[in-house]
């Protein structure tokens, strides 16, 4: 589909996280050229600004419709530094791309927040992240609610979320750690706080590639799904979940009242959130 004739998403203002490569990089490019104000992260300022640069200077982006934030997500403080900056700067957000994503390593390790490396940066980053941009994403005067986009994985479908060790301490393994942080994801798009959806943008030759197979579709491709979904011409039904643009169910255990719950229950645990 070419650019003249998709529709312009003007006046309306995204922030992606993890938007320095791969499907977060593509989807901030895709947005911004539909003329979104785009909220680009990175892990470093470096990062985040040399992105931005790059949209300017290969996309025909305008300079003022970017920003860019700097977070370590193994790092909740920085999260927490990272969501009020945002607030306190555009006190109002359309959209909410939880895009940032790591593979679990081989060897277990734990942040110095005390989490599993992938849980946290994969989903305990992200929940942290939603949670404090409340106020910008419910904040429009007509009542218009922001929407939250996850980017997730079909590999959540071989998951199980270990209550009693959710760092897995006791048995790891990387594939499984990965796998649960993207059922985490999807089972938050449940959620009834919020108004979000999680999509498997395909598998992507990205850096995640190794975790899915030899090869996969460009970043361009898969971000395009994630874009669709950004796009308020698009309906979508609190929870869905969408396997590139085909809503269809996921796991079972995503739509469990009972386990959205429990997962705020921990999750507000292990960030530090009390009700």
């Amino acid at each position: 589909m070419s650019n003249s004739t998709l529709s312009s998403l003007s006046g309306r203002t995204v922030l992606v996280t993890g938007a320095t490569s791969g499907i977060g990089y593509e989807t901030a490019r895709q947005l911004a050229e539909r003329g979104t104000t785009v909220l680009l992260h990175g892990r470093t300022a470096e990062e985040a600004r040399a992105a931005a640069d790059r949209l300017v200077a290969t996309a025909g982006v305008r300079e003022d419709q970017l920003a860019f934030y700097a977070a370590d997500f193994t790092r909740l403080e920085e999260v927490e530094q990272f969501a009020s900056a945002v607030v306190a700067e555009h006190p109002h957000l359309d959209v909410l791309v939880n895009n940032a994503g790591m593979a679990a390593p081989e060897r277990h390790t734990v942040t110095a927040d005390g989490n599993e490396i992938a849980f946290q940066v994969n989903f305990l980053a992200h929940y942290l992240l939603t949670c404090l941009l409340e106020p910008a994403l419910t904040s429009d005067p007509g009542g218009r609610v922001g929407r939250i986009v996850n980017v997730s994985s079909s590999l959540h479908r071989t998951a199980s979320i270990s209550w009693a060790d959710p760092n897995r301490a006791r048995r790891y393994s990387r594939l499984a750690a990965y796998a649960q942080s993207q059922l985490a994801l999807t089972v938050f798009a449940a959620d009834p706080r919020v108004t979000a959806v999680s999509v498997h943008p395909g598998v992507c030759d990205t850096a995640l590639l190794p975790l899915y197979a030899h090869q996969g579709v460009s970043p361009v491709e898969g971000a395009a799904h994630v874009v669709r979904l950004c796009d308020p011409a698009v309906e979508i039904v609190n929870g869905a979940y969408y396997d590139r643009e085909e809503r269809v169910d996921p796991a079972p255990a995503a739509t469990e009242d009972r386990t959205v719950r429990r997962l705020t229950k921990l999750a507000d645990l292990l960030v530090g959130r009390t009700a």
